[in-house]
């Protein structure tokens, strides 16, 4: 029998649990059944990632950019973040603030905002053009590089916060003692600082990857409608094509994705803890 403690629990956590049963749950377990079961019941739609060619271009194009879009969002975030960690309080506040800032701005005014500044005659070409760089415009928007651009205008502030926490947590005394014995500074970054960062450095990436994955609005403006991504070509499927089951398909897909970037990053978790007590 349960414990009257037990049965409080549960009495607690019971509106919750229908609440993410009506409004979460149920609708996946939905979208699931429409991908068997529209237009003929089956495993035709799921056939598609092993035969249609536009599918697999749109899922290689996502992992791609996603990709690149993560590691330079990890790059400049890793940057970012040491510089803050190295500064004095003071100085942090006014970092984090500069971080802060971006994520206060709509991802709509953004990406309009890159799509002037990158545009033929916006001010990053007529800046080149100006300055005798180039003598023709460059297409640097409604393409892939457009949308990088904007995803990882986007990622960065995601990726430099778990990062920052991470560093925040190392022992300034550890990096005082190295000094004392002699490291230079490429020593003390290569054995004490980057091993201990990296749990916010994976961290980071299993974020920003996951954040990529769903990308919409920045990559349809951006993009211009030439280079798809996962999330656009399902709205195209089913708001404009109606063909549901495809669209359902490849959300359950990208559903599927997701939860396996977690699994695998829970089981980098525990490996890297198993590790860690060995050598304690």
């Amino acid at each position: 029998m349960m414990r009257r403690q037990d049965v409080g629990w549960w009495l607690l956590i019971l509106p919750a649990f229908l609440l993410m049963t009506a409004f979460y749950v149920a609708p996946i377990a939905q979208v699931l059944a429409i991908s068997f079961t529209e237009p003929t019941p089956g495993l035709g739609n799921y056939e598609r990632l092993f035969t249609s060619e536009s599918v697999q271009r749109v899922i290689v194009t996502t992992l791609r950019i996603c990709v690149i879009t993560t590691s330079l969002s990890l790059l400049l975030g890793y940057v970012l973040s040491y510089r803050i960690a190295l500064a004095s309080p003071s100085a942090q506040r006014w970092w984090i603030l500069a971080v802060l800032v971006p994520l206060w701005i709509s991802v709509l005014v953004r990406a309009f905002a890159w799509v002037t500044l990158l545009r033929r005659q916006g001010l990053v070409n007529e800046t080149l053009i100006g300055t005798g760089l180039i003598s023709e415009p460059l297409a640097l928007v409604w393409n892939e590089f457009g949308i990088v651009v904007g995803m990882v205008h986007y990622m960065v502030p995601y990726a430099v916060l778990p990062m920052l926490a991470s560093m925040r947590e190392i022992d300034p005394r550890l990096l005082a003692a190295a000094r004392g014995l002699g490291a230079n500074r490429l020593t003390i970054f290569g054995r004490i600082f980057l091993p201990l960062s990296l749990p916010g450095l994976l961290a980071a990436g299993v974020l920003v990857f996951i954040f990529t994955l769903g990308f919409y609005i920045t990559p349809a403006l951006l993009g211009g409608g030439k280079t798809l991504m996962v999330a656009e070509w399902i709205g195209l499927q089913i708001l404009d094509l109606l063909r549901w089951g495809l669209g359902t398909m490849m959300a359950t897909v990208l559903v599927v994705a997701i939860l396996v970037t977690l699994a695998i990053f829970s089981r980098l978790v525990d490996m890297k803890r198993v590790f860690g007590g060995g050598g304690a």
